[in-house]
């Protein structure tokens, strides 16, 4: 028996699937060397196997087998982490906060959009949406040396109570002489919960989740 053994596929390429993928390379490793000492038992002396093709085999799966330890390493670094932030989220629990997003929370009848001070933009047009996209509500809000608070009163251009739960916001800023200026803002809502989905932390304000990186300000319990 002459010339090199390749490794099998699972064992050469770079594993993806973490923790899983831990006892299948430890297996197709084990395959590897026990068909390499078979090989090199029965192997024609007169055409004994490269070393240098060996060791380069050797060194993939050696290599490939760190790769698994430091990704599993880091999985679970990233858990640690994740479960601290959400132990951390707890304490926001029945807080206002404002979170960059234009997800917009009706809890208990209230809305409440965070406007930024005035700067080339002096006024903003803010419009309250509904799941389809329709205009519920609309407003010209002028904007001030300080940051802005404007409230949705949970009510449609009819004058129609709407119910709690998510709805969206879009602004528009506006110049002195009606150019339209791009404008950031805000939501502010209370938070009622937290939780962890698909890998991310989660802010529950009312029906409404918003993720944990779009927290921007927190003013204290009110």
């Amino acid at each position: 028996m002459s010339g090199s053994l390749a490794p099998t596929q699972a064992g050469t390429a770079t594993p993806t699937g973490g923790r899983s993928a831990g006892p299948r390379l430890s297996a197709d490793l084990g395959t590897f060397l026990t068909l390499l000492t078979t090989q090199l038992r029965n192997q024609d002396p007169t055409k004994p196997m490269d070393t240098e093709t060996l060791t380069q085999q050797l060194v993939q799966f050696a290599t490939v087998e760190q790769q698994l330890q430091g990704n599993q390493t880091l999985g679970r670094l990233l858990e640690l982490q994740q479960a601290g932030q959400l132990a951390g989220a707890a304490d926001l629990i029945g807080q206002r906060v404002t979170l960059e997003t234009d997800r917009l929370p009706l809890q208990g009848g209230v809305a409440e959009i965070m406007l930024p001070p005035a700067g080339r933009a002096t006024r903003a047009v803010v419009e309250v949406r509904d799941a389809a996209g329709t205009v519920l509500r609309s407003a010209t809000v002028a904007l001030g040396a300080t940051p802005t608070r404007w409230s949705w009163d949970g009510r449609d251009a009819r004058g129609q109570a709407r119910p709690d739960g998510t709805y969206s916001a879009a602004v528009a800023g506006r110049a002195t002489d009606g150019t339209a200026v791009p404008l950031g803002f805000g939501v502010t809502g209370r938070v009622t919960g937290a939780m962890r989905e698909n890998g991310e932390l989660q802010l529950r304000l009312g029906s409404t989740s918003i993720g944990f990186d779009r927290l921007r300000e927190v003013p204290g319990t009110n």
